[in-house]
């Protein structure tokens, strides 16, 4: 089942390609602002559920190519993002301890949207691909076992990064959590039409250039894993997104006009643009292109405001 928001965010069930309204569904929506709704069926989904294959099997639908699709979870309680969680292809010798970072609600945007690069002296920007998962029900020192039973489904969803902000250390804030920096959807897939998140490819294209291609067999946390750590320290809510991490190889510096393309096997494609109003250039190589030319991994900033001072800071 692929749920998501249409035009002014009414929830729809997609059925043969229509959007099929279920807003009126949803018994609280008299009491929540339509941007809530998504987190109110996720948390009653057994209640709601055969409503909703209902709908998808026998509801009247309008053309998806005529909706503006929004992101799925346009204010989710929590974003969760989990900090160096790949093997890198294989060629870190062991993994990292398991980490993570927040990003808030304001970063995210949806299909279509475009991220916008902020006026701060970053060395680089760059656009992580990544799957995430949706929680489905309340998660609190959750065991590893358990842990897959707290998923509602997935969705595509991108980390934007601001590299190398001073001051030095001061990093995942100021780097994590600009406005626009959660770009996530177009889709919810529920999460029993996955049959196995650990083997799913995940590919991310620059203006149609292929740059990142990876699998979440490289993870080295899998997601029972980060689920479990995560509830250990925080309590997970119906809603909450838990985005899985990168593998930081085919990662590029984005600038203004770039679009950016993601495809999580089995969660269709998000579609993003890039605008930098001060028009700032990089090299376009991939960290793993320019690692083996004897480079260093991140390019010195080409063009545009700051390009002297973070040319001198790389």
């Amino acid at each position: 089942m692929r749920l998501f928001y249409a035009d002014d965010y009414r929830l729809c069930v997609l059925s043969n390609d229509m959007a099929v309204d279920i807003t009126g569904l949803i018994e609280e929506r008299d009491r929540l602002a339509p941007e809530d709704l998504m987190a109110a069926l996720i948390a009653r989904f057994d209640h709601y559920r055969p409503a909703v294959e209902n709908a998808a099997r026998t509801g009247t639908g309008v053309p998806l190519a005529s909706v503006r699709v929004r992101a799925p979870i346009p204010r989710p309680r929590n974003i969760v993002c989990m900090a160096v969680n790949y093997m890198e292809d294989g060629t870190l010798p062991e993994p990292k301890p398991i980490n993570a970072f927040h990003k808030v609600p304001s970063a995210v945007i949806g299909p279509g949207d475009t991220m916008v690069l902020p006026d701060a002296p970053a060395t680089n920007f760059e656009c992580e691909a990544e799957i995430a998962l949706i929680i489905g029900k309340r998660a609190k020192n959750v065991s590893i076992e358990d842990a897959m039973d707290h998923v509602f489904g997935y969705t595509n969803f991108m980390d934007g990064s601001a590299r190398g902000l001073p001051p030095a250390q001061n990093v995942f804030f100021q780097a994590k959590s600009r406005d626009t920096f959660a770009p996530m959807g177009p889709f919810i897939v529920t999460a029993d039409e996955i049959a196995d998140p650990q083997k799913l490819g995940i590919r991310l294209w620059v203006n149609g250039r292929l740059t990142q291609n990876f699998n979440t067999d490289d993870m080295a946390h899998d997601i029972a894993r980060c689920i479990s750590w995560t509830s250990s320290i925080m309590t997970l809510e119906p809603g909450d997104v838990l985005a899985t991490g990168t593998n930081h190889r085919g990662l590029s510096s984005i600038q203004d006009g770039d679009t950016i393309e993601l495809e999580c096997e089995g969660l269709d494609r998000l579609t993003i643009r890039v605008r930098d109003d001060l028009h700032r250039t990089w090299p376009r190589e991939t960290r793993l292109e320019r690692t083996e030319k004897g480079l260093p991994p991140l390019p010195a900033q080409t063009g545009g405001k700051y390009a002297d001072a973070t040319s001198a800071a790389s």
